[in-house]
Order: C-alpha cells, then structure tokens, then sequence
C-alpha cells in the first residue's frame, strides 16, 4: 500500500470525507514535505473505490458538487493490516513513520500496537541512526564532520532520537537503561 493510500483509508477512518477534504489533512501532516494535487489524490482514491476499501458518492456540500468518500470496513481491515505488519521504510523513515504513527490507534489490540513500537524502539535503541556518510559508506559521527551547519542537523537529530526513545520507553514500560545503570 502506497502512503497516500495510507493517509487516505486513515482519515476515512475518522469520518467521511471529500477529495478537498483528504488532501489538505494529508498537506497538513506531511507539512512542509509535500503538496498534493488532485491529480494524486484522485487516482489513489478511485483504486481504492476499484479495490473495494472505501466508497464514493457525489453530493453537493458547502454549496459544490463534492465526491465523498467513506471507508469501508474492508478498508479499515487493511488499514489495520498494514499498520500492524509496520516494517521497512515506514519504520525507518521519519516522514512515513509520521503517518503510521498518526493513525495507530485505529488497531484495537494493544498488544499489536506495542509491538510496532516495539520494532521501532529497537531499531532507534539498536544502530546509528545518524545519515551523513562518507564516500565508502560508513558512517561519519559528529566529530568527523567540520561543517557548523551539518553539526547542527546532526545535534538536532540526536535530541529528537533521545526524545522519540524516551517516549517509546514510557509507551512501552521500559526501564531507560541508561539511568538504571
């Protein structure tokens, strides 16, 4: 499932709503990553109606002719499917982690939920999380960097790594290792 068809059965989830509707909330949470035009939201929203997940009906709202859309309980099924099976690169990276995040209250077992976060704290708690690498792959830590301004995005991803763990820790019930010790 693509993101945006993430974002879409995860609104839905909510209540029903129109194309517009869908695609300021999905501007509003990737905030200033990424605009969505109708020609993206659209296309996601008609194979979706295809795959039988949400439904679609034209009605006149705020004095428009609007198609509306509402999820289906096959939609919330997948929906809660995907954020349950949460891996890859919607666990690593920020952006979609965002979204999987926005929308993991939709899985009614607590223990599923926990266990994706579980899968995320492990991954932040197990490995260098740090992006800038030299030229043979390996990682480059803060005091190999000379750049004040790559220094900064480094120290500002540090604390929001030590913030997201003290956060996942709290969620989870675990001990912070670091202080226990």
């Amino acid at each position: 499932m693509s993101l945006i068809e993430m974002m879409i059965l995860g609104f839905l989830s909510e209540r029903s709503m129109c194309g517009y509707e869908l695609r300021k909330k999905m501007e509003q949470l990737q905030g200033y990553a990424r605009k969505f035009s109708d020609g993206t939201v659209y296309p996601a929203t008609n194979r979706l109606v295809e795959a039988g997940l949400i439904s679609e009906q034209s009605g006149i709202r705020d004095g428009r002719q609007r198609r509306v859309f509402t999820l289906l309980e096959a939609g919330r099924n997948k929906l809660i499917e995907e954020l349950r099976n949460t891996g890859g690169f919607n666990l690593t990276d920020i952006t979609r982690w965002t979204v999987v995040l926005t929308f993991l209250g939709v899985v009614p077992d607590k223990s599923d939920r926990d266990a994706v976060l579980r899968r995320r704290y492990d991954l932040l708690n197990g490995h260098d999380v740090h992006f800038f690498y030299c030229d043979a792959g390996n990682p480059l830590s803060i005091e190999q960097i000379d750049d004040p301004y790559r220094r900064g995005i480094i120290a500002v991803h540090d604390a929001e790594i030590a913030a997201e763990l003290d956060w996942l820790r709290s969620m989870l019930g675990i001990e912070d290792e670091s202080v226990a010790q």
